[in-house]
């Protein structure tokens, strides 16, 4: 199962969190970062519906596969101060 770290970092003069290299939203305080991002880390655990799911590979494929809603990854928060 994946792991996902959401860390707090200074972005765009305010705070976001960034995730596998992408950011958030700027947040004005570090506090409102740390919330937004605990947030977002909760809702990435929680299960959802098994769709099947289509998508386009940058060769030009497209794939058909099976996306369980209960294989979510496991998540933290990082605020290193």
């Amino acid at each position: 199962m994946p792991h996902l770290t959401y860390k707090i970092v200074e972005h765009d003069g305010g705070w976001a969190y960034t995730v596998n290299g992408a950011f958030s939203e700027s947040f004005a305080s570090r506090a409102e970062a740390l919330a937004a991002a605990k947030r977002a880390a909760a809702e990435q655990r929680t299960p959802g519906r098994t769709e099947v799911i289509e998508y386009e590979t940058p060769d030009g494929r497209w794939h058909t596969e099976t996306a369980a809603g209960s294989d979510r990854p496991e998540t933290d928060v990082e605020d290193k101060r």
